[in-house]
C-alpha cells in the first residue's frame, strides 16, 4: 500500500514542476505589448490628414524590442517537451497537452520574430484562425456569420428604443465601481481594476486586474458588460487557474485559450441578458474588418470601412490599427479579434451537445482556468482523479445547473428547422 501512494505523489510533482517550467518561461512573452503601435505613428496618422498609410515597416518593430531572445525561448520550451516525454511519456494525456503548448508558444516566438512581414498573418492565423475558416462540416465561415449578423443587427441599430444610453461616467469613477463588484466576488485576492494610458480598447484584462483606459468614458450597461465577461470569466479563471495545485499551466492560457476564453466571456454577455445590438455590432465590425483585410483592404480602406459605419476619427484609427498591428498596413490582418464570435459559437456548441449527451456536468469545468475544448474530455479525467481540481468561482449560471440545461435542451430541435421557411409562415404575423 505505502508504495502505490507514492508512485501518484512523485507523479504529481513531476506534473508541477514541468508544469511550472512552462508558466516561467511564457512570462516575458507580451504579444500584445510586442505589437502595438506607439502614439508617434498616430499622431503622424492625423498630421497627414488622415490620407496616408501609417509608417509602419518592419525596420519599425525591429526597434520594439522583445525582451528576450527568441532563439533561446524557443529552445527553453523545446527543452521542456523532451523533458515532458523522458518524465511523462509520449502518450500521457498531460504530456500530449503541455507538449501542443510548448510548441505553440514557439510559433508565437516566431510570429512576433515576424512582425511586419506576411509570415506574421501566416502563423497569426494558425494561433487565432481565419476569417474563412469552417466552424464544423459543411457550416457557414466566419466571414459569413459576421455577414449573417451585420444585416440583423443593422435593422436593429435603426430602432429609436434600443438606443444605448449616453456614456457619462469617467473611467476613474468606473474603477471604483469594479472594485466593489471585485471585492464583493473576490474578497481579499487581490484582485482589481485600475486606469492605464496604454491601452486601444477601452478595457483589457490581465493576470489579476482590469485596465480601463484613462480617457475612456462608460455608462452603466458597459460597467455590467465589464462585470461578467471581465471580473466572471477572465479574472474568475486566473483565480481558478492559478489555485490549481499541479496543473499551474491552467493559470496561464496560450493563444488556442484565448478562443475558449472570449468565447466563454460573450456567452456571458448573452446569459446574462447584459449585451446590446450596438455591442455585437462592435465584435461583428472586427470580424468584417478582418475579412476584408484578408480580402486585401489595406489600413485605408478598413479605416474608411469605420468611418462609413458612422465612427469618427480616433475610433475609426483605434479600430484599424487593431487589426494591422503586428502586421504592415498594406499587409494580411493580425486575426486575434475573430476569437470573440468564434469561441462563442464553439463552446455554445459545445454546451448544447453536453446537454443533449446528458453530460452537463462537463460544462463548469471551463472554468477550470484557461481550458481548450479540445481538452474537456481529458480534463474530465484529470477532476476524476484529483489532478485538476474543480473550480473555485463559478458564475451565478453555471452553480446551478437545472435552469441552464432546460434552456440548452431545445437547441437541437430549434437549430434543425428552416429559418427561411419560418420567415414565410411568419409573414402575416410580423
Amino acid at each position: 500500500m505505502p508504495k502505490k501512494n507514492l508512485k501518484p505523489s512523485a507523479y504529481l510533482v513531476e506534473v508541477k514542476t514541468l508544469s511550472d517550467r512552462i508558466v516561467k518561461a511564457q512570462q516575458p512573452i507580451r504579444i500584445l505589448d510586442a505589437i502595438k503601435w506607439d502614439d508617434h505613428i498616430k499622431q503622424a496618422f492625423f498630421k497627414g490628414n488622415c490620407k496616408n498609410l501609417p509608417l509602419v515597416t518592419p525596420e519599425y518593430y525591429l526597434n520594439r524590442p522583445l525582451g528576450f531572445d527568441p532563439k533561446e525561448k524557443k529552445h527553453e520550451f523545446y527543452q521542456i517537451e523532451r523533458a515532458l516525454v523522458r518524465k511523462l511519456g509520449q502518450l500521457n494525456p498531460l504530456s500530449v497537452i503541455m507538449r501542443r503548448i510548448c510548441r505553440e508558444y514557439q510559433d508565437v516566438v516566431n510570429m512576433l520574430e515576424a512582425r511586419g512581414t506576411p509570415a506574421f498573418s501566416n502563423i497569426s492565423q494558425e494561433l487565432y484562425g481565419s476569417a474563412q475558416d469552417v466552424f464544423h462540416v459543411g457550416d457557414p465561415t466566419i466571414a459569413d456569420l459576421g455577414t449573417m449578423m451585420e444585416e440583423t443587427l443593422s435593422q436593429l441599430l435603426k430602432l429609436d428604443f434600443l438606443l444605448e444610453d449616453p456614456k457619462t461616467i469617467q473611467a476613474k469613477d468606473a474603477v471604483a465601481i469594479l472594485n466593489e463588484k471585485i471585492e464583493g466576488l473576490f474578497p481579499g485576492d487581490g484582485l482589481r481594476a485600475m486606469i492605464s494610458d496604454g491601452i486601444l480598447a477601452d478595457s483589457a484584462a490581465g493576470t489579476d486586474y482590469i485596465k480601463l483606459r484613462a480617457d475612456a468614458l462608460f455608462n452603466m450597461r458597459d460597467l455590467r458588460v465589464l462585470e461578467v465577461h471581465e471580473i466572471w470569466v477572465h479574472l474568475g479563471t486566473t483565480l481558478n487557474g492559478l489555485a490549481q495545485p499541479y496543473c499551474t499551466f491552467l493559470g496561464k492560457g496560450p493563444p488556442s485559450a484565448t478562443i475558449t476564453q472570449e468565447g466563454l466571456a460573450v456567452l456571458m454577455e448573452i446569459l446574462t441578458l447584459s449585451s446590446t445590438p450596438h455591442r455585437l455590432m462592435r465584435l461583428i465590425n472586427r470580424v468584417r474588418a478582418i475579412t476584408l483585410t484578408e480580402q486585401g483592404a489595406d489600413f485605408m480602406d478598413i479605416f474608411t470601412f469605420f468611418r462609413d459605419k458612422g465612427l469618427d476619427e480616433e475610433e475609426s484609427y483605434t479600430l484599424s490599427s487593431r487589426v494591422f498591428r503586428g502586421s504592415s498596413p498594406d499587409g494580411m490582418p493580425f486575426t486575434k479579434d475573430l476569437t470573440y464570435i468564434k469561441g462563442f459559437v464553439l463552446t455554445y456548441n459545445f454546451m448544447r451537445l453536453a446537454v443533449s449527451k446528458g453530460k452537463p456536468d462537463r460544462i463548469p469545468l471551463l472554468f477550470c482556468g484557461k481550458t481548450m475544448l479540445e481538452d474537456m474530455k481529458v480534463l474530465v479525467d484529470l477532476v476524476e482523479e484529483g489532478t485538476v481540481i474543480a473550480p473555485r468561482f463559478l458564475p451565478p449560471q453555471f452553480t446551478d445547473l437545472m435552469g441552464l440545461s432546460a434552456w440548452l435542451s431545445f437547441s437541437r430541435f430549434m437549430s434543425s428547422m428552416n429559418f427561411r421557411q419560418l420567415e414565410q409562415d411568419y409573414a402575416n404575423v410580423l
